[in-house]
């Protein structure tokens, strides 16, 4: 049997109140009131009541997601996997250190020994 929910159909309300502010973007009041509640405009409600503007809120969380995010820890499609390359091992500029090293080394140690054994034999 279904159940008729008559809040599923409502609109959110444009207007958020103080009290619900915090549980909306789910964080306590005192984070709220530390980290969010000086970047917003209280809207004054009746004589004592504040609300704050749920578009306004939508985009301090947008602000704080690009400052902060991080990407997944697990998983293939990571949400800035097209920003930043997976892997060290494309092409591109710059030098092999794998098979150039040893024979330079090699060619470097050959030149020294010879060197030291001319000059010594010179002595």
């Amino acid at each position: 049997m279904a159940t008729n929910n008559s809040n599923a159909n409502r609109p959110q309300p444009r207007i958020i109140r103080f009290r619900d502010a915090p549980h909306y973007l789910g964080m306590d009041r005192n984070r709220f009131n530390a980290q969010v509640r000086p970047y917003l405009k209280e809207l004054p409600i009746g004589e004592q009541g504040i609300g704050f503007d749920r578009l306004e809120l939508d985009a301090w969380v947008d602000d704080y997601i690009a400052c902060n995010g991080r990407p997944a820890r697990k998983g293939k499609n990571t949400w800035d996997a097209r920003q930043y390359r997976a892997s060290s091992n494309e092409v591109g500029s710059g030098i092999s250190t794998n098979t150039s090293v040893d024979g330079a080394f090699a060619k470097a140690l050959e030149q020294i020994a010879s060197k030291k054994q001319s000059d010594t034999s010179q002595s």
